[in-house]
């Protein structure tokens, strides 16, 4: 059997995000790299590094969301080199977050992607709101100790 393109990973991925928002993190955890230089950085903030910190948040993740329903997906661009790749996305979909009302979300996503075995492994995610033009004032935070 042959190995799949970049873009029949891509075709695999799309299927597999959607399920975090249907409370089921199994699909993306699949695609993912379990090496320890795996990272994701979700919209519930910070970063997580190593397969187990990340298999973690995708668990965490799925646990949020109920009744996604996936939207679409726009490629703004994306590059395929020997052994990686990487995909800069926005995300649309619709999920009940926490419990609370059906919601419509936009997310700014950046997928890395490289080469084992053969075979494409997601190896970051960096997915956040900023989907849209955020002013000035919106990157300010408090400091922490």
């Amino acid at each position: 059997m042959l190995a799949p393109s970049f873009q029949e990973e891509v075709d695999r991925y799309h299927l597999a995000v959607p399920e975090i928002t249907q409370g089921n993190p199994a699909p993306i955890k699949e695609l993912y790299s379990q090496l320890d230089d795996v990272t994701l950085a979700n919209p519930f903030g910070g970063v997580a590094r190593g397969w187990a910190q990340v298999e973690a948040r995708l668990d965490q993740a799925a646990r949020q969301f109920q009744d996604g329903e996936m939207l679409g997906f726009d490629t703004i661009t994306s590059y395929t080199a020997r052994d990686t790749a990487y995909l800069v996305e926005t995300e649309h979909f619709r999920a009940r977050l926490d419990g609370g009302a059906v919601e419509e979300f936009a997310l700014r996503v950046t997928s890395i992607f490289r080469r084992e075995e053969g075979y494409w492994k997601l190896v970051h995610r960096h997915a956040d709101p900023a989907a849209r033009p955020q002013s000035r004032r919106s990157l300010t935070q408090p400091a922490t100790s």
